[in-house]
C-alpha cells in the first residue's frame, strides 16, 4: 500500500523541489533573499499536512467546552482527530485540557475557541503521554508564545521528553498517512502534583493523580466551581481504553478516589461524550473483563478459557455492541487483565 495519497504525493513533489531550490540557493553566492524565502515556503508546504476541518463544539457547563470528535481511533480520513480538546473559559483567559494530536488539530481547536471567546489561552494541561492528547501543544505554543505554561505530572514530562515524544509523533504520521506532518514535539514546561490547586481568576482547578490507571501518570483536572472533572483517558465513553500501560485495579482505585474526593456531577473523557454516569459505566465494563480473569486465575483456568468467560459476562455483553474497537481489542485486554490477576495472586 502506498504511503502517499494523491494530495500528499503532490506535497512531496513540491517539497522535493523546495529542498533542491534551498540547496541550490545555499551554494549560489549572493542568492537573493526572495529566492530563499520562496524556497522556505515550499519547504514548509512539504513538511506540513493539510488543515483539519472544524469539529463540533459542545458546552459542558458554565465554563467548560469541548471540541468533540465521534472517532476513537486515528485514520487518514480523520487526520488523527480522535480525542476531545476541552477548554475552560475563565476570567483570566482560556485554559486548555489536552491540546489534540497534531499541529493541525491544535490550530483547529484554536479556531473553535475563537468562536466562543477572544480571551487568550493562558495555560495548557496534558493529561498523559499518549500523543493524541498533547501533540497539539505545538499550535498553542506558536499562537501564544514559548512562555505559555504547559502543565503535566513530572513523570509525564519525562516520558514526552524521552522516547514517547518522537514515538507518538511518528505513529500519528503513519496512522494518518502523513496528515500530521510538520508537528513538533513540544514538551510540557510546568510540573504539577496531586492535590495542587491553580487559580485562574474566578476558576479553581484542582489536580488529581492516584497512581497507575490508564498510564502511570494520569492527571485528572477538577473544575471546582462547575462540579466538572476532566478525566483524560482514565475513563472513556463507548470506546475500549488502551490498557497496555495501565492497570484495571488501579483504574478502580482512581474511580473510587475521584468519587470520594470531588463533588463532580459531570465527568469529561478524552474520548466520547461527557456525562454523570461515565465512571459507573466504565467500571462496569472493566469489572466484566477483570473479575472473570481474576476468578480464572484462582481456579487454575487457562487464559484461553478465561476469554470465553469474559465474553459471557453480562457486563461485557451489555457494552460489546456499542464500544468502539471492542472486537479488535478484547482479546488483548483480556490477556492484560489475566496477567494482572496472576501478578496479584503471587
Amino acid at each position: 500500500m502506498s504511503l502517499f495519497t494523491p494530495l500528499s504525493r503532490r506535497r512531496w513533489l513540491l517539497g522535493a523541489a523546495a529542498v533542491g531550490a534551498t540547496a541550490a540557493a545555499e551554494w549560489l553566492p549572493g542568492a537573493p533573499l526572495a529566492t530563499l524565502a520562496r524556497a522556505a515556503d515550499g519547504f514548509k508546504d512539504f513538511f506540513e499536512g493539510p488543515p483539519v476541518k472544524d469539529y463540533p463544539l459542545r458546552r459542558i457547563s458554565q465554563r467548560v467546552w469541548m471540541v468533540w470528535t465521534p472517532d476513537g481511533f486515528p485514520t487518514p480520513e480523520n487526520q488523527g482527530m480522535m480525542s476531545n480538546v476541552v477548554f475552560v473559559v475563565t476570567r483570566d483567559g482560556v485554559v486548555v485540557l489536552d491540546s489534540g494530536g497534531s499541529l493541525q488539530i491544535g490550530q483547529m481547536a484554536i479556531r473553535r475557541i475563537r468562536t466562543v471567546t477572544d480571551k487568550p489561552v493562558v495555560a495548557v494541561f496534558n493529561s498523559h503521554y499518549h500523543g493524541d492528547h498533547w501533540l497539539g501543544n505545538h499550535a498553542f505554543r506558536d499562537a501564544f508564545g514559548a512562555s505559555l505554561p504547559i502543565y503535566a505530572l513530572p513523570a509525564c514530562i519525562d516520558e514526552i521528553a524521552g522516547v514517547q515524544g518522537n514515538l507518538w509523533r511518528s505513529l500519528l504520521e503513519r496512522w494518518t498517512n502523513g496528515a500530521t506532518l510538520g508537528t513538533q514535539v513540544v514538551v510540557p514546561n510546568r510540573p504539577v502534583a496531586h492535590g495542587q490547586e491553580l487559580r485562574f481568576g474566578d476558576t479553581t482547578l484542582r489536580l488529581h493523580h492516584y497512581g497507575v490507571a490508564h498510564t502511570p501518570c494520569d492527571l485528572c483536572v477538577e473544575i471546582v466551581e462547575d462540579r466538572v472533572t476532566y478525566v483524560g483517558d482514565v475513563a472513556m465513553h463507548r470506546r475500549i481504553a488502551n490498557m497496555d500501560d495501565g492497570s484495571y485495579l488501579g483504574t478502580f482505585r482512581t474511580f473510587d478516589a475521584l468519587e470520594k474526593h470531588t463533588k463532580s456531577q459531570i465527568w469529561v473523557p478524552g474520548h466520547g461524550d461527557a456525562g454523570p454516569n461515565l465512571l459507573r459505566e466504565n467500571r462496569e465494563l472493566f469489572e466484566g473483563i477483570y473479575r472473570p480473569c481474576e476468578q480464572a486465575v484462582k481456579n487454575g483456568v487457562a487464559l484461553e478459557q478465561a476469554k470465553a468467560l469474559v465474553l459471557a459476562d453480562p457486563r461485557v455483553k451489555k457494552y460489546a455492541a456499542v464500544t468502539q474497537g471492542f472486537e479488535s481489542n478484547i482479546g488483548k485486554y483480556t490477556s492484560l487483565a489475566y496477567l494482572e490477576a496472576e501478578k496479584e495472586a503471587f
